[in-house]
């Protein structure tokens, strides 16, 4: 039996100054069969390849898309790479079913504790609720949305709690 491979998509406008979702990142790449691709550092210029884009998707049974959550959404690095890789005629529409059946992971920390994103919370929204636009993304495209993997209150992270992202974050991605 072959394992699933996995393509990490990680998108932060700085990775450089990135402590937890580089310590993710770095967690990811000790997971077997994981690809790790950093959308900001192979393209600073927003310039993306799409065909490379499209054939690493196609040579992996999982994508889990890495970001930190900026104003309820995605970074614009990763919002331009879903503009330009995921085409009518690649990912919907007609001929556009290369991605059908493949598992997409949405991996999102945020500044806030977890308690601000639920009804009554400072956020007054669920992190899924407000993730919904890469579901439908997923819908569209016949993939299998898996179940969101998240970290709040990384501003205030200690090492302790840094350690246990990173083995959650493993393991998750293990039972890809």
């Amino acid at each position: 039996m072959s394992q699933t491979k996995i393509l990490v998509v990680y998108a932060h406008r700085d990775p450089a100054a990135s402590h937890v979702n580089r310590a993710l990142f770095d967690a990811a790449g000790t997971v077997p069969n994981v690809t790790r691709h950093d959308l900001m550092s192979r393209y600073p210029d927003f310039r993306i390849d799409v065909e490379h884009e499209q054939q690493l998707l196609l040579a992996h049974d999982a994508i889990v898309l890495q970001f930190p959550f900026y104003w309820y959404s995605t970074p614009a690095i990763l919002k331009e790479w879903q503009d330009a890789v995921l085409a009518y005629g690649f990912a919907y529409g007609t001929g556009g079913d290369k991605l059908r059946g493949k598992k997409l992971l949405v991996a999102t920390t945020s500044g806030g504790p977890a308690d601000a994103y639920q009804a009554g919370g400072y956020n007054q929204f669920t992190y899924s609720e407000l993730l919904r636009p890469l579901q439908a993304t997923a819908n569209l495209a016949g993939m299998q949305y898996q179940p969101i993997f998240t970290a709040g209150g990384v501003r205030t992270l200690d090492e302790a709690g840094l350690d246990r992202i990173q083995s959650a974050y493993h393991q998750r991605l293990s039972s890809l």
